[in-house]
């Protein structure tokens, strides 16, 4: 009586938990754990350079009509920039306030979202003009940027991203981002390309394709080598890091730089 019921008790335990699930297959039945799959490696091509300001403390990056935008950080440095993308020449630039650290940024029907890095604060300007329309708090800190088209979506260094209505900055879902090996953290500049977000992870070569529905990480590339072939040697790549992601939805062309970079890379993910 006492080996059946502690057999029983064991069934419950795994059912609930979830732990193991049921295969039957020709009247056979095992237990297998289930997986998550592991990503798959994507190789990096760089196909072009251009100049980037070596001042940009790069933190959000999107193009929008063939134009770069980006925002720049540091206290007393943060910017929000409109540069010309085949020779980095600044068209547009406002200052923020000395007390902020400027962070992501993207754009959505014709206004420019910008965040902070530990002020909770949104600002959402005019694309056209970047005159300051409206301010949103934010609880979390703020990392990388980017939107589905609906949505805005955003990290914060944690390993969730965050969707958010555009017109009240209300979240309204959460993802967990994480591969085979478990959840991930640093997630950090991220862009909106194809059906999938693409981000940096911070202080890392990382990029990673993740699925926006699951938080599951499908493919990463690690771009060590090419940015060793384009930057200049001794390059301090321990404080000016990988950081920044813009996709061209017109010509399909993906860009990537990093903070206080030289270059602007074209690059390919195959």
């Amino acid at each position: 009586m006492r080996q059946r019921i502690i057999a029983l008790i064991l069934l419950l335990v795994f059912t609930a938990g979830g732990i193991f699930y049921f295969i039957s297959k020709n009247n056979s039945s095992t237990y297998v754990a289930p997986t998550t799959p592991v990503p798959v490696y994507m190789q990096v091509n760089i196909v072009n350079s251009f100049p980037h300001d070596t001042s940009a403390f790069t933190e959000g990056l999107f193009i929008q009509d063939s134009i770069l935008y980006e925002s720049t950080g540091q206290k007393g440095r943060s910017s929000l920039r409109k540069v010309e993308l085949s020779t980095g020449k600044i068209l547009k630039k406002i200052d923020l306030d000395a007390a902020y650290f400027g962070e992501g940024i993207s754009m959505l029907n014709g206004k420019i979202y910008q965040m902070t890095y530990q002020e909770h604060t949104v600002f959402v300007y005019d694309a056209k003009n970047f005159s300051l329309l409206k301010k949103f708090d934010l609880a979390t800190e703020g990392w990388g940027m980017t939107t589905d088209g609906k949505n805005l979506i955003v990290s914060d260094g944690t390993n969730f991203l965050y969707y958010y209505d555009p017109e009240t900055f209300k979240e309204i879902k959460k993802v967990s981002v994480q591969d085979n090996n478990g959840l991930l953290t640093n997630i950090n500049e991220l862009e909106w390309i194809d059906g999938y977000i693409y981000s940096n992870v911070w202080q890392t070569n990382y990029i990673l394709k993740i699925n926006p529905d699951t938080g599951l990480v499908v493919a990463k590339a690690d771009v060590t080598q090419q940015i060793q072939a384009v930057l200049p040697t001794g390059f301090d790549l321990e404080m000016d890091v990988l950081n920044g992601i813009a996709y061209d939805k017109d010509t399909k062309k993906i860009y990537i730089t990093g903070k206080n970079w030289p270059k602007l890379l074209e690059v390919t993910f195959n």
